[in-house]
C-alpha cells in the first residue's frame, strides 16, 4: 500500500437502528474472512472500546475506531490508511442507527458520514424479525436518503423460516437491493450485556472466543462472501489518497529521541481496565516513552522504575472489591501521585483514584466519593483546559465522550481538568500536581502534543 493511494478493499457493515444485529454480522464477517486467509482489518465507528475487543479476537489485529467527533472528519482516512496496512481487506463496524451521529450535528460521526469519507460501500443488517414486504420499504428509505452513501447490499438477519426468507427476498427484488445474507436466530452467538453494553472480552476471553467462533461460522453459511468479497474490492482508493496517519511527529528526530531517557510509563490493563485506544500507546511509544501495561487486580507494585501512570476506561465498580484489597498497589499509586509524577486518568481511572468507591476505600489520591447511580450519563462533549496540567497547556480545546452510571462528588476540584462547553457549560474534573483525572474519554491521535507533553513531563518530573 503506498502513501500516496489507499485502495484496501472495504465495507461498512451498519443498520437501521441498534440492536439489528451489526455487531454478529461485523465480528462473523471478520472471521470468517479470515479463516479464508485473508488478513483483516477491523475497525468500529464511533467511540465504543467493546466491540473492538470482539473484532481483535476474529482477526488477530488490533481493533481501531473511527470517530469523526473525536478526531475530526480529517483524520478518518488516514487513521484508517494506518490501522490497515498490510491488509486484504476491511471491515468497519457502524454505530446506532445508519444516519445517527453526534446530537445537534447532522451527520456528523454518523456510520454514514464515516462511509462517505472512506467512500466505502455500505452493507445493511436488518433485523427481519416481525416484518416481510414492509422491509423493501425501510431498505429503499434507507438507500434513497443521501445518495452519496452507497449502500451495495443487505443482509437480512432473524429470519425464522424459508418461508419468511422467501417472502423477505421477493419483496426486496421489486427494491433492487442484492440480497447478500440470510441468518436466523442463533442463541449460541450472542454475548452477555451489563450496565455498560457487552461484557468486554477480558472478562470472558474462553467463551468470548467460542462466540466469535460460532459468528464466524454463521455467517460463513448463511451469506455470500464471494459477493461481499467483490463488493469490497470495488470500493476504490480513499478519497484524497489519504497517507496513513502517524504516530510520530516530523518535528521529533529519531536520534534525538534515542539519546534522551525512556521513562517507564504504566498502563493499567486487565478486566478492571479494558478502556483504551491502540494510538495512546503508539503515541507515548513514539514520545520516547517504555510503555508496560499492569493489571490493578493481581500486580501487588507498579512496574519497575515507573515515572507516570496511565489509567483508562473500564469497569473498577465491577471489580471494587478486589481493587480494593490489592491494598499495595493502592498505596503504591498514591505514593507515585503525591511525588508529583504525571497521572493520567479517565473515567474509570477517575474512580480508582477517589478516596472511595461505593464505600469500598481506593486510592486516595483524590479528595472525592464515589458511587453507581441509576442514571446513565452519555454523550460527546466539547470541552477546553481550564488550566496548565500534566497533559495539557491552559486553552486547549479536546473532544470527548462520557459513558458511565457513576457518579463522583464534587464533579471537580479546585483546579479542574476541563471546562465543557457542550452541551451545558460546566467544570469537571481534577487537576493536582501531576495528576490529571476526568470522566472525558479523549482520543489523542487529535491532539499529539498531549502523549508528547505527558512524556516530557515523567522525565523531568
Amino acid at each position: 500500500m503506498s502513501s500516496s493511494s489507499v485502495s484496501v478493499p472495504r465495507l461498512v457493515i451498519a443498520a437501521p437502528s441498534s440492536g439489528s444485529g451489526k455487531t454478529t454480522v461485523a465480528t462473523g464477517l471478520m472471521a470468517a474472512f479470515a479463516a479464508r486467509g485473508l488478513a483483516v482489518s477491523p475497525h468500529k465507528v464511533g467511540p465504543d472500546y467493546i466491540d473492538p475487543g470482539y473484532h481483535s479476537l476474529a482477526t488477530g489485529r488490533v481493533g481501531r475506531n473511527l470517530d469523526a467527533y473525536l478526531c475530526g472528519p480529517e483524520l478518518i482516512g488516514p487513521l484508517f490508511a494506518h490501522g490497515a496496512r498490510g491488509c486484504d481487506i476491511a471491515v468497519v463496524e457502524g454505530v446506532m442507527g445508519l444516519y445517527d451521529g453526534a446530537a445537534g450535528e447532522g451527520e456528523l460521526a454518523s456510520t454514514a458520514h464515516v462511509a462517505k469519507l472512506l467512500r466505502a460501500p455500505v452493507v445493511l443488517v436488518v433485523d427481519a424479525s416481525s416484518q416481510s414486504r414492509s422491509v423493501a420499504a425501510l431498505v429503499h428509505g434507507f438507500v434513497s436518503w443521501d445518495p452519496e452513501v452507497r449502500v451495495g447490499g443487505v443482509i437480512l438477519n432473524k429470519v425464522a423460516s424459508d418461508r419468511h426468507e422467501e417472502l423477505l427476498r421477493e419483496a426486496l427484488e421489486s427494491a433492487g437491493v442484492p440480497v447478500l445474507g440470510v441468518l436466523r436466530r442463533a442463541a449460541q452467538v450472542d454475548t452477555p450485556s451489563r450496565h455498560l453494553g457487552l461484557v468486554p472480552v477480558a472478562e470472558r476471553r474462553g467463551a468470548a472466543l467460542e462466540a466469535v467462533a460460532a459468528m464466524g461460522a454463521q455467517v460463513a453459511q448463511g451469506c455470500d462472501l464471494d459477493a461481499l468479497e467483490a463488493l469490497a474490492r470495488a470500493a476504490g482508493p480513499v478519497p484524497g489518497g489519504s497517507a496513513p496517519w502517524t504516530p510520530t511527529s516530523p518535528t521529533h528526530h529519531p536520534s534525538r529521541l534515542v539519546e534522551r531517557p525512556s521513562p517507564v510509563v504504566a498502563v493499567a490493563g486487565g478486566p478492571a481496565f479494558t478502556f483504551s485506544y491502540a494510538e495512546h500507546t503508539e503515541l507515548l511509544t513514539a514520545a520516547g516513552a517504555e510503555v508496560v501495561t499492569f493489571d490493578p487486580l493481581r500486580d501487588e507494585e507498579l512496574p519497575p522504575g515507573t515515572r507516570g501512570l496511565v489509567i483508562g476506561g473500564g469497569f473498577p465498580e465491577v471489580y471494587a472489591s478486589e481493587l480494593s484489597a490489592n491494598e499495595p498497589l493502592r498505596k503504591a499509586v498514591g505514593e507515585l501521585a503525591l511525588s508529583g509524577a504525571p497521572v493520567a486518568a479517565e473515567c474509570a481511572g477517575l474512580l480508582y483514584l477517589c478516596r472511595e468507591l461505593d464505600g469500598l476505600p481506593m486510592c486516595g489520591v483524590l479528595d472525592a466519593s464515589a458511587r453507581m447511580s441509576e442514571r446513565l450519563t452519555l454523550g460527546y462533549r466539547d470541552a477546553v483546559a481550564v488550566g496548565d496540567s500534566s497533559l495539557a497547556v491552559a486553552g486547549t480545546r479536546m473532544r470527548g465522550h462520557e459513558f458511565h452510571r457513576t457518579v463522583v462528588e464534587p464533579g471537580a476540584g479546585a483546579a479542574p481538568a476541563w471546562g465543557v462547553r457542550a452541551p451545558a457549560r460546566r467544570v469537571e474534573g481534577f487537576v493536582q500536581q501531576g495528576v490529571h483525572a476526568s470522566y472525558l474519554h479523549t482520543h489523542w491521535a487529535s491532539q499529539p502534543d498531549v502523549a508528547r507533553r505527558f512524556v516530557e513531563r515523567c522525565r523531568t518530573s
